[in-house]
Order: C-alpha cells, then sequence, then structure tokens
C-alpha cells in the first residue's frame, strides 16, 4: 500500500461555498521556525516572522490555516466570532436519547 492518504469521496465532504463562514474553529499556539511575514486575518496587520502567535483552522481542516495574533484571537473569542467545536457543538439540537425514541416506538404501535 502507497504511503498516501486516502481522501473522503466527494460527497462525503462539507462543500463550501464562497464566502460561507467555518461553523467552529479549532485554535491552537503556534510559533513559527521559518522567517515568513504573515497577515492577520483578523486585524489585516502584519505578523512579524518568529513571533509567537495563533494558529486558526476553520472546522479542524489544515488546508484553510490561517496565522493571527494571539491578542486578535483573545478578543475575536471574548466577542464571540471564533467558537471552538465544544462550543458549537453545544449550540446544536440533541438527537433523541435511546430510551426516548424506544418509547416513541412503542407508543407509535
Amino acid at each position: 500500500m502507497s504511503g498516501r492518504r486516502r481522501r473522503r469521496p466527494h460527497s462525503a465532504r462539507r462543500r463550501e461555498r464562497p464566502g460561507e463562514q467555518p461553523r467552529w474553529w479549532t485554535l491552537r499556539r503556534a510559533q513559527n521556525r521559518k522567517p515568513d511575514t504573515y497577515r492577520c486575518p483578523l486585524c489585516g496587520g502584519l505578523l512579524p516572522a518568529l513571533s509567537e502567535h495563533a494558529l486558526l483552522l476553520p472546522e479542524g481542516k489544515s488546508e484553510g490555516r490561517r496565522h493571527a495574533h494571539s491578542s486578535c484571537v483573545e478578543a475575536a473569542r471574548r466577542a464571540g466570532r471564533l467558537p471552538t467545536r465544544d462550543e458549537w457543538r453545544r449550540t446544536q439540537p440533541r438527537p433523541p436519547s435511546p430510551w426516548r425514541r424506544l418509547l416513541a416506538r412503542l407508543r407509535a404501535r
């Protein structure tokens, strides 16, 4: 077997439309070891090379990762603009418990 990663089938991938915002973000502390300068997507300012900053991954996907100032990330988190996966899941409707499903099935008879 080759060392290549298998891709999910096209139908299983989440389709993203241009301009669509991610539902949740994965946030990590980062420090770049290569001398590249990035632009912070939150404030538009330059992120100096080799400085400590945060890495933002939309819905946990590394393809869309962004480098941002730690202070900008903290401010966006306080404002509620960068929900984590756990925070997003808490806002989603909960599926019925096994007991509720069983009761519904018994009542339908």
